[in-house]
Parts: structure tokens; sequence; C-alpha cells
């Protein structure tokens, strides 16, 4: 069961600008902490963004900080990352998740986990020129 819809992959260049989309089809987002996450080529999961509902703070890695946004529309029942200035080190497959909000205390911690409730099916990026 699809439980979210992830759109905005592809191949982009140093430099420019990208942004994903994750809506949740089966759930409502309202309730959960929401996050980003990603696997490069023979690498671990890496959290890369994530965010509280509750006061939207948020928590980046800091290969992203600076460059990377990531943002949340409950009405629209979607999340977002927008990705200025990739770099080719940000090649990866990119995975939206949530989870409860009640399992978590800050977006950090949501960063570090990686046994979520909810998954994406996952969207690769490709930074090259």
């Amino acid at each position: 069961q699809v439980e979210f819809v992830e759109s905005g992959g592809g191949l982009v260049q140093p430099g420019g600008s990208l942004r994903l989309s994750c809506a949740g089809s089966t759930f409502s987002l309202e309730n959960y902490a929401v996050g980003w996450f990603r696997q490069a080529p023979g690498k671990e999961l890496e959290g890369v963004a994530c965010m509280m509902n509750s006061d939207g703070s948020t928590h980046y890695a800091d290969s992203v900080k600076g460059r990377f946004t990531v943002s949340r529309d409950n009405a629209k029942n979607t999340m977002y990352l927008q990705m200025n200035s990739p770099e080719p080190e940000d090649t990866a497959v990119y995975y939206c998740g949530a989870d409860p909000a009640h399992y978590v205390s800050t977006a950090q911690a949501m960063c570090a986990r990686r046994h979520l409730e909810r998954w994406g099916q996952g969207t690769r990026i490709t930074v090259s020129s």
C-alpha cells in the first residue's frame, strides 16, 4: 500500500535547484513528525532534514545546512524538500518518512530514527553536469 506519493526527482546540475514533494495518500500528516532521508550508493541511510508538527522546528544534516529547506503544508497533506545549490555528493535515493509526533521529542531525534511508521517509495536524485 502506497502511503506517500513522491515526486520531483531526476537529474539536476550542480548549483541548480530542485523541489521534492511527498503527499500523504492514506493518512493525515497533521499529527506526524516528518523527515527526508537519503541513501547514497554504498552508504547508510542518512537523515537529511526533519520537521516537527508541534512548533515547526527543524533539523538539518550539516552537509545540507543552508542549502536544503524542509517544509510542510498540512492543508495539502504534503511535505517538501527544496534543494538549492545541490552538489554531486547529494546524489542519492531520497525518501520521505513520518512518525507519530509523540514518538519523537525533537526534529534532531526524528532525523536519527531509521524505523519509521510511514515511508515513501523513494525518488532518485542525480546531481551531475
